[in-house]
């Protein structure tokens, strides 16, 4: 990025027209996408809230929000773009004065922009350090993990971030490979991964390696931690009527998500450990989709990568 040019990557939203359905960007309307990544949702909102609509974008990957803001420059005064982390939203909308909101967007999980970087480390298909990092001024790298965690530690992280079936065997497999020689590449850990695998076990709708590269991804970035301090804080930041928006890829932070909407909506509702929770307030949200809004067969044989997307939203009563 030092030369002063933007790489264009080639993006499509996942769950674009749904999420402009039920935001309903309206001339005027104040939003907030917590993770704008390249823009692509954030242009479809500030298009539907034309001529005077305003848009605040967040990101803690400083490559996702140069190339974010270079796409929406067309929007210059309409689109607040400020790098930081979703997860810290209390602290960030007092410094920039964020006031009520019509809508919010959480599109959680890994950018196109991150995937398509073979340099970044998060994709097994492509060839790069074992890195996976979505804010490069963090110290813990992927492989980090995977040279130093002893082998029931690998074992708990691939099973507790991605539900990994084989998590023991694919631990096994890590730990007598680095006692040869460090892990260093994506391809490289894919390999063992598929080799942990029993054959007659391995699927190939989804590559052997997705779910501990997933787990690691969570692990070194530390997706799920506050995230659902992060959806209640912007919840508190609608109007009546504002609507939040989440888009989760994997169950765990699916999960998160419906709890806490689930909770929101209730008189009370539970404590983050799934305790009941007494409470005299009034529920602060209403359900809109009673369960999630998936993407339709078209979109996800023209992207593939939108097949476990899981839409969900609620709307401010109070």
């Amino acid at each position: 990025m030092s030369s002063g040019r933007v790489e264009i990557i080639r993006h499509t939203p996942v769950l674009l027209e749904e999420v402009l359905y039920w935001l309903r960007p309206h001339s005027g309307g104040r939003y907030l996408d917590a993770t704008v990544g390249l823009g692509g949702h954030a242009e479809g909102i500030l298009r539907g809230s034309s001529p005077d609509g305003l848009l605040y974008g967040f990101d803690w990957d400083q490559d996702a929000l140069e190339r974010a803001r270079f796409c929406l420059q067309a929007f210059e005064g309409r689109a607040i773009l400020i790098r930081g982390d979703f997860k810290d939203l209390k602290e960030i909308k007092e410094k920039h004065r964020i006031l009520e909101l019509d809508g919010i967007l959480f599109d959680l999980g890994v950018s196109a922009l991150q995937l398509e970087a073979g340099e970044r480390g998060f994709s097994f298909s492509r060839e790069g350090p074992l890195d996976m990092r979505m804010d490069q001024h963090l110290d813990l790298k992927a492989a980090d993990l995977v040279n130093r965690l002893s082998e029931k530690e690998l074992a708990d992280l691939f099973w507790k971030w991605g539900e990994e079936r084989w998590a023991k065997r694919i631990a096994r497999k890590i730990v007598e490979s680095r006692e040869r020689e460090e892990i260093a590449s994506t391809r490289e850990l894919a390999e063992i991964c598929l080799r942990a695998i029993p054959p007659r076990y391995r699927t190939y709708r989804i590559h052997p390696a997705t779910r501990t590269f997933q787990a690691l991804r969570i692990a070194v970035n530390r997706e799920l931690e506050g995230l659902e301090e992060a959806i209640r804080a912007g919840v508190d930041l609608l109007r009546p009527e504002g609507r939040i928006a989440i888009i989760g890829y994997h169950s765990l932070e699916d999960r998160i998500a419906k709890r806490t909407l689930r909770s929101l909506s209730k008189r009370g509702g539970t404590s983050p450990d799934g305790s009941p929770q007494i409470s005299p307030q009034e529920p602060q949200v209403l359900l809109l989709t009673k369960k999630p809004v998936t993407p339709r067969p078209q979109e996800v044989e023209a992207n593939p990568r939108s097949r476990s997307a899981k839409l969900r939203v609620a709307e401010r009563v109070l």
